[in-house]
């Protein structure tokens, strides 16, 4: 029997940042469903959802998944797991779930996802969410955590302060997840973006990992570069990021591991469809778009293109 004060949480994409989020919220006692697809389906129904995990390992045995979410009705919250180029599609999916105090929460990389998201479901259903998770699928329905104390922040896209955040960052209290609201959500995800990518495109345009990337003067110039591109746009969309988010975001990156790969970049390096377009392609158009210059993310990305389309490509034909 759930504990009365439990949520009707869905989880949209059961991959390694869905599957860990979503899991942590079912170990907490909330009524969690997980909306799959195929194989992860059947391994969820048939032998619930597994996470190893550096901060204590568990399986969520009964685990609650459908391929229908207008199976589901309506949830107090939805958390957004698919990978960026999935999001419009989810946002059709999510329809059936929102009731009249539902919010989504996107953990996407990138800035767009939340636009992308209200323009669907209207903006008064949709939080800001970025997340920090060094995690992969073993096998489907098997998530591994492998590194680093996960972080999800989340907050009101007005920075309001409300009652449905609190309550969703008390949730993950509860099995010990750091869970934060930033005063300002807007400088939290950009601050990401600023870190994400150029650290995903560099080190896929190099094919190599970070250690050499950031020793080199050459490539380490190229995120520095690319990172102040990425500083100029935030500004010029009204985003307070400080300018100490440069400085911040590589001392992340000195603190990596030498052998360290972002997502991005492994997904290039497997010839796998990938976050380019929501990384250094977003950085390219919103320049055009603002009228700044974007030299470096636009070089990254224009290196890259040929083989994300062939990727794309050979996916919607297999």
């Amino acid at each position: 029997m759930l504990p009365c004060w439990c949520m009707k949480i869905a989880v949209i994409g059961t991959g390694a940042v869905g599957g860990y989020f979503g899991g942590r919220l079912a170990q907490a006692g909330e009524d969690v469903v997980f909306v799959a697809r195929g194989a992860t389906l059947r391994a969820l129904r048939e032998n619930g959802l597994r996470v190893d995990s550096i901060n204590g390992d568990f399986l969520i045995r009964d685990a609650h998944a459908t391929d229908d979410p207008s199976k589901i009705g309506k949830v107090d919250y939805v958390i957004v797991g698919v990978k960026t180029w999935q999001v419009a599609e989810a946002a059709e999916a999510i329809r059936p779930l929102i009731g009249p105090n539902t919010c989504v929460l996107p953990l996407q990389n990138g800035v767009e996802a939340a636009d992308q998201l209200a323009s669907t479901l209207g903006a008064e259903h949709v939080l800001g969410g970025l997340c920090q998770l060094v995690a992969f699928v073993v096998e489907p329905g098997h998530i591994r955590h492998a590194a680093f104390d996960p972080l999800i922040a989340f907050g009101e896209l007005d920075n309001r302060k409300s009652e449905r955040v609190e309550k969703l960052r008390q949730a993950f209290e509860r099995v010990a997840v750091r869970a934060q609201i930033p005063d300002d959500i807007h400088v939290a995800i950009w601050a990401k973006f600023l870190f994400i990518a150029p650290y995903s495109g560099v080190g896929s345009v190099t094919r190599a990992p970070i250690g050499p990337v950031r020793s080199l003067p050459e490539t380490r110039d190229m995120l520095i570069k690319a990172m102040h591109e990425i500083l100029a746009l935030a500004h010029a969309r009204g985003v307070a990021l400080p300018e100490e988010a440069v400085t911040k975001s590589l001392a992340n990156i000195d603190s990596l591991p030498a052998e360290a790969t972002g997502s991005m970049q492994r997904d290039v390096l497997a010839g796998r469809p990938s976050e380019l377009e929501a990384q250094n392609g977003a950085v390219v158009r919103l320049g055009h778009e603002l009228g700044i210059a974007t030299p470096v993310n636009e070089f990254i990305y224009n290196s890259l293109l040929p083989q994300e389309m062939q990727a794309r490509s050979m996916a919607s034909s297999g």
